[in-house]
């Protein structure tokens, strides 16, 4: 198991439980107690955890992982996700795209999509997410808006009011949005209160709001409401929904698509 690989496994495993110790990560991940007690020290250096006696333990109850190390969690079905998102886009339409790991995955989806291969442009896509704008930019078919603003180095998004500044000038055809928890009740939401303010302004400002979102995050509620689940048009998710929740969600007015 390569360096990154393990580290990405031991900030999974640090968030689903809290705590860990060495002699039980390195009985996880089948590799020595001093490899392990190496990664720890490393990772505490980049304030990535907090090294304790004999193990580690997270910064916080809210501690959010960046998304260098989110892209391995539930792979297959945020590609899934993304190519079913990506085909409930036309040519030549506005598309928003909000940061995240599965908003990731919709645009490399659109990327490969051949009916949007040639244009001027076949697409707009308007993104307050960095790295999807670099995945993009190469694309000359494609027309790429990066909005202004702060860039928060767990998710590579802008935020603040340079960011509102460009979002409030245009509008979008559909808006994709990236969440970490989405219920009936609490509608959408982000872990971070700038960046759920940007996606909420995204959504204001487009036709229609597909919210693209695995299964594990359905029915769960975070800190930052982005916006109701009346908001939103399309939930797009993977075929491990509870048909409880879908119908939940259908009775809120929100198509669902299990993928």
């Amino acid at each position: 198991m390569s360096r990154d690989a393990r580290w990405k496994a031991l900030l999974e495993l640090l968030v689903e439980r809290g705590r860990l110790d060495v002699e039980e990560a390195a009985a996880d991940l089948a590799v020595s107690a001093a490899t392990i007690r190496r990664d720890f020290d490393q990772l505490a250096e980049q304030q990535m955890l907090v090294r304790t006696r004999g193990g580690a333990v997270v910064h916080g109850v809210s501690y959010e992982l960046p998304l260098r190390y989110k892209t391995a969690r539930h792979a297959s079905e945020k590609q899934r996700i993304a190519k079913a998102v990506a085909e409930l886009v036309a040519p030549g339409e506005a598309v928003g795209l909000t940061g995240g790991t599965t908003t990731t995955e919709v645009a490399r989806a659109l990327a490969v999509r051949g009916d949007l291969s040639s244009g001027s442009p076949s697409l707009t896509i308007v993104t307050n997410a960095l790295n999807i704008a670099n995945e993009l930019a190469v694309r000359p078919q494609f027309k790429i808006v990066l909005t202004g603003g702060v860039a928060r180095p767990q998710s590579y998004e802008l935020v603040g009011p340079l960011a509102d500044g460009v979002l409030s000038q245009i509008t979008v055809d559909v808006a994709v949005l990236g969440v970490v928890a989405f219920d009936v009740t609490h509608g959408a939401a982000a872990h971070d209160e700038a960046e759920a303010a940007i996606n909420r302004l995204l959504c204001e400002r487009a036709e229609r709001v597909i919210v693209a979102a695995d299964s594990s995050k359905l029915g769960q509620r975070a800190f930052a409401r982005i916006c109701s689940a009346e908001s939103v048009d399309t939930l797009v998710t993977d075929s491990a929904v509870a048909p409880e929740t879908a119908r939940r969600f259908e009775e809120a007015g929100v198509r669902v698509v299990a993928v």
